[in-house]
């Protein structure tokens, strides 16, 4: 049989799609970001965001992933609406 010609790091399909999806949520949180008016707290949610994704960047548990791929959806779901309504 012929050795894989694979690192030996190399992610699962299923931890390659997690990944796309958290790096998807990840861009769209800061695309939102940058809508935010007032200079102060759009620094503030930015910092918010790196932090949070820095430190849960070492995750492994897919159930975790999983379950924080749909915190952070819902996070970004609340940002969106309370924008929305200020008129931003």
């Amino acid at each position: 049989m012929a050795a894989s010609r694979l690192p030996p790091a190399a992610l699962s399909l299923k931890q390659f799609l997690q990944r796309q999806k958290v790096l998807g949520v990840y861009r769209n949180l800061f695309r939102i970001i940058r809508k935010i008016p007032d200079e102060s707290d759009r620094r503030y949610m930015r910092d918010w965001a790196r932090e949070e994704f820095k430190r849960n960047k070492s995750e492994t548990n897919q159930d975790v992933i999983r379950m924080m791929i749909t915190q952070a959806q819902n996070h970004l779901e609340d940002l969106r609406k309370s924008l929305s309504l200020a008129g931003c």
